[in-house]
Order: structure tokens, then C-alpha cells, then sequence
């Protein structure tokens, strides 16, 4: 067994067919990394009849006495059921990378160890996922463990919308919740396009600060995975909304006040006294919501006549599913709900164009305590999402002396 270098095009051709290709391994994103600081290199594995058996992107940068440290995205590209040939393999591939100044290499393959529900209960297991973790470790790599949140270079947790079912079933399986912010967002006048001119600027106003990565990084995932992308922005027709507002506050205004005289009525025993008592602070709650809304529709209708883009979303088209890359909305219009109806018309979408699921991204394994990214989850698993939890991150170091002596110089 040997390690050789590869072309894009030779790896893109083993990637592209591989059990667990994914759009990190692929040399479009690997393009995107060399444009923004980063050093690529595609290796191939192969066996003793010459024949390719394994393939990797890699990602690196000279961090410390021109020694580098290496990230296969989601990566190598193998089959690590065969424990024999694994260790074999990684052995040599330590050996190559140790010639080229390599101290450290990191991969977190891109193998579902669980499958669960949307309320994280387990529905099938990978059998050979823990045997995986082992033969790892016994090639010699750290394990970082069964992380639940954001610990590692890629989410270990995935929430994804399967497309199976016919759109009227996918609606009534919502959490009855997301349904009720759907409907709220339609009536609140928001509509939901994919933009023809896959533009992102207005994007980038929504996601730039929380993701910290420069508006021509968004662009060059745009320029090299192409027809690939998808852009949707969430709009809000101004005029609509000024409509239902008043609509909105005319209505339970109306209904405030009959529940006002309800509660003057004193042949009411006290049960039904507390009964409407309670449906009076809930109105008073709507009131206030209402009014609010009133207001600032009246505003955003004076500055935005022909309406405002208040949320948006880029995706990757990738074998046969939907990954939403980036999304992003405005702040000050969270309360309309706009990126639950965006993700409802992706759905809509790509039912309609053939796929077979949308992964909507990163969530925490923590489903049983209230943590600072609870919003995060119930945002995506009220769509009856489905879970993967990924085997994890491992590191391999490859020159113990630089490596610790890094560690010793640089303790962050």
C-alpha cells in the first residue's frame, strides 16, 4: 500500500462515487480554501494491485517553524470497516506526512453512528461505529469524544428533512408550533423567492457578524460550486403587513373587550371568572404584540414601499439533497418568523424538483436541558427533522517533539 498525489480531477472521480462523499471532499471546496489562506493537496490511497482505494482533500497551513498542521473536511475518504487495511493505510499516511513537516492531522469521517428522531431518541445504530472509533484509536489517533455541541471543526449533530412524503403529510408532522409561525409569517405579508441572480450581499448583512468570515468567501462558494447554489430571500411586503397589523390589533382588540364585560358579569362563579381572567392577560399579551407590529409596519412602509428583505438562505445542491449552507435574518423583524417559512418553501421546492432531503445544518446533541443554543434545536427539529449523529474528530499527531513544543509555545 502506497500514498500518491492526485489531480482535482482523479479525486473529484473517486470522491464523487465514494459511501461517504460529502461536498467538503470535493475539489470546489477545496478551491475555496486555497483562495483564503490555506495550503490544499489531494492524496490518493492504493493498494497493492495499484488500484485506488482511499482519497482525501487536505487543508494546511505552516503554523510553527514552518511545520504545518493538516484538516481532511469531513474526510479521508475510506473504508474503515476493513480494520486490517485502516491501520495499514494510516500508517503509511503518516509516514508520507511526516516527510513533509507535518506535526498534526485532523479528520472527522463523515459516518453517522446514530440515526434518531426529532425529540432525540435513538432509531437505528451503526453497528460498526464504535468498532470504527476503536480501530482509530488503535492506529494511533485522540479521540475527541461524543461532543454534543460546537466543540469540534463540524457539527457532530445534523438535523435533515426527508422528502419522502407528499407535502400535505410533511405539513400536518410539523411541530404544531412551527406550523402556527408558518401561517403567522404569510399573514404577516412575508413571501419567500429564490433569487434568479444568486445574489449575496444582502445575505452577508444577515450572516457576516455572526460568522465572522469575509462577503468574497460567500462569493467564491458561489463562483466554484456554481449552478449548485441556490440563494432564497424572505421578503416582506410592506403594505401587506400594515393591512393585517391593523387587521390584526382591530381584531383582538374587539375580542379584548368582550372578555373585559365577561369578566364584569357577576353571575360568573369563580372558576369561569379565573378562566376568563387568564384569557384577558393572554389578549392584553396579543395586544400588546399587536400594537407594536402596528407601529412598526406604519415605519418600514413610509422607508420600504415596494417592500424589505428581512431574511435569506444559501444553499448546496449535492447528491440529491439540499444543505443549507448560511442563513441569516434581520433582528429587528425576528418575531415574524420569516426563516420558518423560508425553510417551508425550501421544502415546497425541492419536493417538488426531486430530492430527497434538505439537511438544515448543525444542532447540539443536549435534548433533555435548557442550554443557550435550545432556540438553535427548536428551530430546526419542530420540522419532524430527522437526526445523524457523525462518529466525531480525531487528531493524530505526526512529530511528537514539534508538536508538544508548539503546545508548550502557543497554550491557547
Amino acid at each position: 500500500m502506497k500514498v500518491v498525489k492526485l489531480s482535482a480531477a482523479q479525486f473529484d472521480k473517486f470522491a464523487s462515487n465514494h459511501r461517504y462523499r460529502n461536498y467538503f471532499q470535493t475539489s470546489m471546496y477545496g478551491n475555496v480554501m486555497a483562495k483564503f489562506g490555506y495550503s490544499i493537496q489531494y492524496l490518493g490511497i492504493v493498494n497493492e494491485n495499484n488500484k485506488l482505494i482511499g482519497a482525501t482533500l487536505l487543508i494546511y497551513k505552516e503554523i510553527f517553524m514552518k511545520n504545518k498542521m493538516a484538516y481532511a473536511p469531513r474526510g479521508i475518504l475510506f473504508n474503515y470497516e476493513d480494520t486490517e487495511r485502516l491501520e495499514e493505510a494510516i500508517d503509511v499516511l503518516k509516514r508520507v506526512l511526516a516527510k513533509q513537516s507535518f506535526m498534526l492531522l485532523r479528520i472527522d469521517p463523515y459516518i453517522p453512528l446514530t440515526i434518531r428522531n426529532s425529540e432525540g431518541n435513538i432509531m437505528n445504530v451503526n453497528n460498526k461505529g464504535n468498532n470504527i472509533i476503536s480501530s482509530l484509536k488503535q492506529a494511533g489517533f485522540s479521540y475527541k469524544g461524543k461532543t454534543l455541541y460546537f466543540e469540534t471543526e463540524k457539527p457532530r449533530w445534523e438535523a435533515l428533512i426527508t422528502l419522502r412524503r407528499d407535502l400535505n403529510e410533511i405539513f400536518a408532522r410539523l411541530d404544531k408550533r412551527v406550523r402556527n409561525k408558518i401561517r403567522k409569517a404569510v399573514n404577516s405579508g412575508i413571501i419567500v423567492r429564490r433569487d434568479p441572480d444568486r445574489s449575496i450581499n444582502k445575505l452577508y448583512q444577515f450572516v457576516g457578524k455572526k460568522e465572522k468570515k469575509p462577503l468574497a468567501y460567500y462569493k467564491e462558494i458561489k463562483n466554484q460550486f456554481d449552478s449548485d447554489i441556490d440563494v432564497y430571500y424572505a421578503r416582506i411586503k410592506t403594505e401587506t403587513f400594515l393591512i393585517n397589523s391593523r387587521r390584526n390589533y382591530e381584531k383582538e382588540q374587539e375580542y379584548n373587550d368582550k372578555l373585559a364585560e365577561r369578566i364584569q358579569d357577576m353571575s360568573l362563579d369563580p372558576k369561569e371568572r379565573s378562566t376568563y381572567l387568564n384569557k384577558k392577560m393572554q389578549s392584553d399579551q396579543l395586544i400588546t404584540t399587536y400594537k407594536a407590529n402596528l407601529l412598526k409596519a406604519t415605519e418600514i412602509l413610509k422607508q420600504n414601499p415596494d417592500g424589505l428583505i428581512i431574511a435569506g438562505a444559501m444553499i448546496i445542491k449535492y447528491d440529491d439533497a439540499a444543505f443549507i449552507f448560511t442563513e441569516g435574518m434581520d433582528e429587528n423583524y425576528s418575531n415574524l418568523n420569516a426563516l420558518y417559512l423560508l425553510k417551508w418553501q425550501l421544502i415546497n421546492d425541492y419536493f417538488q424538483r426531486g430530492y430527497k432531503y434538505i439537511n438544515l445544518n448543525g444542532i447540539t446533541g443536549q435534548f433533555d436541558k435548557r442550554n443557550k443554543y435550545s432556540g438553535l434545536n427548536e428551530s430546526k427539529l419542530g420540522f419532524d427533522s430527522t437526526i445523524t449523529e457523525y462518529i466525531g474528530e480525531f487528531d493524530i499527531i505526526l512529530n511528537n517533539f514539534t508538536y508538544n513544543l508548539y503546545k508548550k509555545m502557543n497554550k491557547k
